[in-house]
């Protein structure tokens, strides 16, 4: 019979999925970056990739914290947002609505980085981790900032440009 699986088994589950997706958009954004017009939008995008340097450094900590090797899970639900921002930049590289699509696929990650940072953090807190849920209500606060700078980003500009074309 198998084991019973307990909050402690999902936590962990869900913080090498986070771990993989984090290193996921490592890889990515220096491809968006590169793709972006705007050079709000580039700096936007080399921003962030300097935080989610700072968002792999703590992962590794909360691991620590469980006595656990960091280690990620194949999350194919971050496999696909970045595919599609991938096809974005294939199907829109050198017209004006590039931008707003690219925008609209870091603001895909975000989503999902907020939803599982979020979870994540409760979860701490029930299983009466403090040290846990306190890096990862920071890194919680940092993807809810990205995710703000890249709707002024799109309200501010690209929206407009891609309507203009």
């Amino acid at each position: 019979m198998a084991k019973e699986k307990t909050l402690d088994d999902l936590f962990y589950d869900t913080l090498k999925d986070i771990y993989y997706a984090e290193r996921k958009i490592l890889k990515a954004l220096p491809k968006m970056a590169r793709a972006a017009s705007s050079a709000d939008l580039k700096a936007a995008f080399e921003k962030h990739k300097n935080e989610t340097e700072g968002h792999v450094e703590r992962l590794q900590q909360v691991f620590e914290i469980l006595g656990k090797r960091a280690q990620g899970k194949t999350c194919p639900a971050i496999d696909g947002i970045i595919e599609e921002g991938e096809e974005i930049i294939e199907e829109f590289k050198g017209m004006p609505a590039l931008d707003a699509g690219l925008i609209s696929s870091a603001q895909a990650v975000e989503q999902y980085e907020i939803t599982r940072y979020g979870t994540l953090k409760r979860w701490a807190e029930v299983l009466g981790m403090k040290d846990a849920a306190k890096l990862l209500d920071k890194t919680l606060g940092e993807e809810s900032m990205t995710d703000e700078a890249l709707t002024g980003l799109a309200d501010a500009s690209a929206n407009e440009m891609a309507k203009a074309a």
